[in-house]
This record gives C-alpha cells, structure tokens and sequence, in this order.
C-alpha cells in the first residue's frame, strides 16, 4: 500500500467545510507519475504509519458494505483515533447500524447493539448488582457497557434519566454501581444513531449530553447511482446479517488505535493556530444569532480532532484547513440558536460556515 493522504473530495461542487460527511473517498487515490508515492512525513514513526495504513484498509473493508456514506467513516475513524464518541444523525434505512457493524469486524474488536426504547432503564446499560444464591452475596453483572463499541441506536427516544446513564463512561470511561467502579475496556467507543428532532416520540438530548460526543455526523439519503448499486448488491446476494459472507476482514486491531491515538497526540499546533481555534470558538459565544456557544470543551474537542485529521493525511503540524475541515462536524452540535434565529432558518451549521469566512486565519 502506498502512503497517500485522506484528500478531501467536495461532493456536488460542495466545500468539504459543509460537514465531515464530505470529507474524503472510500478508498485511497491511485498515485500518478505527478503524484510522490510516499507524502508521509518522516516525523511519523513507522508503528504510526502502520496504523495508519491499517486505518486505510479499515475504510476499504467497510466499503465492501456500506455504499456511499464515505464521510461519516471517515468521521467515525477520526472518532475513534481521537478516543472520543460519535453521534450519527440520518431517516431510518440509511445504514447507520449496518456502518457500526461492520466497522467492529473490521477492528476485530467486541461490539454492542442497545434498542433505546422509552422503558429502557439505567441499569439495563450499566449493569446491576445480582443476589447470587450460591454465595449468599450480591454480585456484579455487568451491562452491555461493558464492550469495545457500544452501538447506542436511537439514543433520542429514551428518557432522559436512562440517556444520562451514558454520561460517565463516555466521559471517564468507567461505571460506578453501588460505591464500587469498574473500568471499561481499551477501546470504548460510543457511536449512538438518532432520529431527526422533528420525528414524533422523541426525546432531544440535553446540552450536557450533546457535547460528549466529539463529533455528530449526517447520514443523507444515497443518490441515485448509489441506490442502484444498494438494490444491486442485494440482488447479487449480499445478507447485511452475514459480513463474513460479504468478504469483511479483520484489518486493524486495538494495538491500531493505540499507536495512531499516540501518534495524533504528537502532531505539531503552532500557537498561530491555537490563537485561530480559540478566535472560532469565542466567535460563536458572541454571534447575536446564538444562545448558547462552544465550550472550553469544544475547542479542545477541535485541537483533537484537527489533530487527527493531519495525521491521517500524512503530515506532522495541523494547518488552518484542518481546522476549518473539522469545524461544522465537532462543533455544530454543541451550539443552540436563539429561537428567532431558528425560525428565520438559521442554524447552528450556518452560523459557523459565516464565522469561518469572517474569522481572520493564520498565514
């Protein structure tokens, strides 16, 4: 495999500002007789561009799957490396569980599904303590938290008390019950699906809530070509229940993740660029259309995720595009608009796509 970087591909003459869902192609770029065959930087050690390539053929192997939806891959990968969580927003049947999936195959790691339904109890996620007759004591049973992906599908129409359960794995990545705290597996990943707000029985997640995920990625409808291929692979016999049958491979591993996740946390941010993060950031708390702007916590959500967008594409330092590629995917969802604004028909999404043209950028 040659090394070539995660290039951005605009869909429909759109910027790859839009959304992470427009961010990079399903499988690498054929490198040319004008293209270098290896553009990774040296700074880049080779367990790192290892792990980088693994990640490569981690996008190949969901391609094998997943039509179209390039972008929402590349948002989970970059998710993962980060070591942060994933919201996937999309109408039913856009393949938001088949995408989860089949990246846990691909992984090789243990993954589980949660139906959120609006009698879903806390300890139905956590676990809970269990009388154990044989011993005549009180036991841990532990909850399908307790795994590598945790498939949170349809997490909005659950109450909020049992979203809320979420809250410190996702954050320290540990459950406590009954006084004692019991650690949870390397890698723990949240990827949880959610209907649009405007569906009926629905319960829209809390702010709190809502900026633990790193990322919040939209899955649209496929086109028309991609639809056709769905409707041919299936024709052909493909079962989205039989991945092995499909040609699904286990091509990366935790050791992967460890070494990529080690690798972006040593990616280079000059303090121009840092000044150009907080400047978008502290934009957004003073735009009059909002109500309520990024947190601290989002723009170290940024710093990660930028990050990790620069080593994925082979480069050492983090440049202000890849800033402003990340921005609308880990930043939109943890802003509010004022509810005039809203009517008016602006979004959070809006409001940022005018803050990256206005904010001034580092040269």
């Amino acid at each position: 495999m040659t090394d070539q970087p995660f290039t951005p591909t605009p869909q429909d003459n759109s910027s790859v500002l839009n959304t992470a869902s427009s961010l990079s192609p399903a499988t690498e770029p054929v490198p040319t007789q004008e293209t270098p065959t290896s553009s990774v930087s040296p700074v880049l050690t080779p367990q790192a561009r290892e792990a980088r390539e693994a990640f490569f053929r981690l996008r190949t192997q969901i391609a094998k799957a997943v039509v179209g939806q390039e972008g929402a891959v590349t948002g989970l990968v970059i998710a993962l490396i980060a070591g942060g969580h994933a919201l996937l927003e999309g109408v039913p049947g856009v393949a938001k569980t088949l995408l989860v999936r089949t990246m846990a195959t691909a992984l090789n790691v243990n993954m589980s599904r949660v139906q959120f339904t609006p009698d879903l109890m806390p300890a139905d996620i956590t676990g809970s303590m269990v009388w154990d007759s044989g011993t005549s004591s009180f036991t841990f049973r532990p909850g399908p938290v307790f795994t590598n992906l945790l498939l949170a599908d349809e997490i909005n129409r659950t109450p909020p008390k049992t979203q809320s359960a979420l809250l410190e794995a996702m954050e320290e990545h540990q459950v406590s019950i009954d006084g004692h705290t019991h650690p949870l597996d390397f890698p723990f990943m949240v990827i949880a699906t959610q209907n649009p707000v405007e569906y009926e029985g629905t319960y829209p997640l809390p702010e709190a809530q809502l900026d633990r995920f790193l990322v919040k990625l939209d899955l649209s409808l496929p086109s028309r070509e991609e639809e056709i291929h769905v409707l041919a692979r299936h024709q052909e016999g493909f079962d989205p229940l039989e991945l092995a049958k499909a040609g699904i491979e286990a091509v990366a591993s935790p050791e992967h993740i460890f070494a990529a996740r080690q690798a972006a946390s040593r990616i280079e941010v000059s303090p121009a660029v840092l000044t150009y993060m907080v400047d978008l950031v502290r934009a957004t708390r003073t735009s009059p259309s909002v109500r309520l702007g990024v947190s601290p916590r989002g723009a170290t959500a940024l710093l990660r995720t930028s990050r990790v967008w620069a080593f994925l594409q082979g480069r050492a330092y983090v440049t202000p595009d890849d800033v402003k590629d990340m921005a609308i995917s880990t930043l939109a969802h943890r802003m509010s608009v004022r509810a005039e604004a809203d009517l008016e028909g602006i979004s959070a999404r809006t409001v940022l796509e005018g803050l990256l043209t206005t904010v001034a950028v580092p040269r």
